[in-house]
């Protein structure tokens, strides 16, 4: 028996020249013919593709669809072709891997507009991975035209499911350069572009500098085959500059997202705007293979999620700027401490949390008092923020007036916690008060909930001073005591916060057990002095603010 393939008609004829409705089973060959011959005939676009990404077969309508020949494809890489940007898609549908909204099972996939062979209307191609008995053979992908109603992830549901993916997948933490690295990650993983970019405009929103506009590069990602190409780039953290008429300049003009076709690429540029004002723009390039352009439906899919992703980045750098308002705030009420007496030596330190923005309520301060003695206090407000900040102020300003009175460092507790007791808006704090009197070779101590302070003696070992501890400030239980130590000539007392010790996880006692067992030089300077528990203690990021005292003093 023969097979004759003619398109449109394939005779299967016994010898003999006699039809038969029931034809012997042809050989293994024949059922191969059998087939090319109805591929060939086929209305169907189509091409398959090994599990190398290299094309194996193309019929004649995906010829004309195309408008390119099957020997410019079959045998070749399709990275090598005039559809080398199907190939995300396509090594994704092979893989297995999660698609965009509306792709569909992970065995498919369909990419965006194609232009391969010049076609003005354009194509996409749908895929899908080829599965035998022995596992996965390649990929088969129909062409059909850009406007096929569901051939994209452009559906009502396809936006909605954008929009939820990207919720979840942007703006997970309130860091604005990690919120625009997810942006950007997260529109390469959609298949929404090769190469994307987000720039964002200069903390005083003044982006036109002479014939410049200027905006800050704040994340970069590209697909594994492109990263060769992005040397030329700006790069994340660097300052970027664009021509007054450039694309980017016109969209932050506008607040239109502006499509420039770039002959070798493509760039789509879009707005990041959020509530009322546009913070950057969001920029995607497609790179693989030539006329690989954006089409309305790619626009509307971008919108949605640049619109949703600027509200993202807006609530990051809000916070970050208030963070930084009170910082700065905590930083100004800081000021440095009232000088002390001639016969005290003083050092101190500020270090904010490892967040850098979170802001803390330590505070430390110095009182003069008659007859060369001196009042050291350090405290800690709980809680972060502005609010922390302002009542600090308050203990602060507070403990001056009190101590003014010339009291016992523990009825100077007493007095601010009754004080405190009565504002029932102010935070608790620990305080640690220790009154130097050098005349007297002595030293007096009170706790309020503070840890405890440590004790560098010449030829001793570092000592934390175990004294009678009373509850935090503004419980309103005003039980204090008080304790007194001898002052020996070249001796320093270290008073610090939490911030310097406590690390999640682990107890307290190891913590303050590591302090004690650092190698402190009595002698040495007190910068140095602090330099050196720095060095040893907050060498990791601390979940809170520290701050540090360090007293010696000057016995003639």
């Amino acid at each position: 028996m023969s097979v004759t393939r003619e398109c449109g008609t394939v005779h299967s004829q016994a010898p003999g020249g006699d039809d038969r409705a029931r034809a012997p089973a042809p050989a293994a060959g024949s059922v191969t013919e059998l087939l090319l011959g109805a591929l060939d005939c086929a209305p169907a676009a189509f091409a398959v593709a090994d599990t190398h990404l290299r094309w194996l077969y193309a019929n004649p309508a995906f010829e004309q669809a195309t408008g390119l020949r099957s020997r410019d494809l079959v045998g070749r890489p399709a990275q090598e072709t005039a559809l080398a940007a199907a190939v995300p898609v396509l090594a994704r549908v092979l893989a297995g891997a999660p698609g965009p909204p509306g792709d569909g099972a992970s065995a498919d996939g369909t990419t965006g507009t194609l232009r391969p062979g010049g076609t003005a209307a354009g194509l996409r191609l749908r895929c899908r991975r080829i599965t035998v008995p022995g596992g996965t053979a390649g990929v088969v992908a129909v062409a059909v035209p850009a406007d096929e109603p569901g051939t994209g992830p452009d559906t009502a549901a396809a936006r909605l499911a954008l929009v939820e993916a990207a919720s979840g997948a942007i703006g997970t933490t309130l860091d604005t350069d990690r919120t625009c690295s997810e942006l950007a990650h997260f529109a390469l993983a959609r298949g929404l572009a090769d190469v994307a970019a987000v720039d964002l405009l200069p903390g005083d929103h003044t982006a036109h500098i002479g014939d410049r506009v200027r905006l800050h590069r704040a994340a970069l990602a590209a697909l594994p085959g492109v990263h060769a190409d992005l040397s030329a780039l700006a790069q994340p953290g660097k300052g970027v500059r664009y021509a007054r008429d450039s694309p980017v300049a016109e969209v932050l003009g506008t607040g239109r997202a502006v499509d420039v076709d770039l002959s070798a690429d493509v760039l789509l540029v879009v707005p990041l705007a959020a509530r009322g004002r546009t913070v950057g723009v969001l920029q995607l390039a497609r790179r693989h293979g030539p006329h690989a352009g954006f089409t309305e439906r790619d626009l509307a899919l971008v919108g949605d999620l640049a619109t949703h992703a600027a509200l993202a980045v807006d609530n990051a750098q809000r916070y970050t700027r208030s963070q930084h308002v009170a910082l700065d705030l905590q930083r100004a009420l800081l000021s440095e401490p009232a000088s002390p007496h001639p016969n005290l030596e003083l050092a101190t330190r500020y270090l904010p949390s490892g967040s850098s923005s979170v802001v803390g309520g330590d505070w430390y301060e110095t009182v003069r008092l008659p007859f060369g003695r001196t009042l050291l206090v350090i405290g800690d407000v709980m809680g972060h923020g502005v609010e922390a900040a302002v009542d600090m102020s308050t203990y602060r300003s507070m403990l001056r007036y009190t101590a003014g009175m010339d009291l016992p460092p523990h009825r100077i507790l007493r007095q601010l916690d009754t004080v405190i007791t009565e504002d029932e808006s102010a935070r608790p704090a620990t305080c640690l008060l220790a009154l130097a009197d050098p005349a007297r070779h002595r030293w007096t101590l009170a706790s309020a909930g503070h840890l405890p302070p440590a004790l560098i003696t010449p030829g001793r070992p570092t000592e934390l001073v175990r004294i009678p501890t009373g509850p935090p400030l503004g419980t309103g239980l005003a039980d204090y005591e008080q304790a007194t130590l001898p002052l020996v000539p070249g001796q320093t007392l270290l008073l610090y916060t939490d911030g310097l010790v406590e690390r999640r996880g682990e107890d307290i006692d190891v913590s303050l057990a590591r302090l004690a067992n650092l190698p402190l030089s009595a002698t040495g300077g007190l910068e140095d002095l602090l330099d050196t528990v720095l060095e040893h203690l907050a060498d990791q990021p601390a979940d809170d603010d520290t701050a540090l005292l360090a007293a010696r003093p000057r016995i003639r």
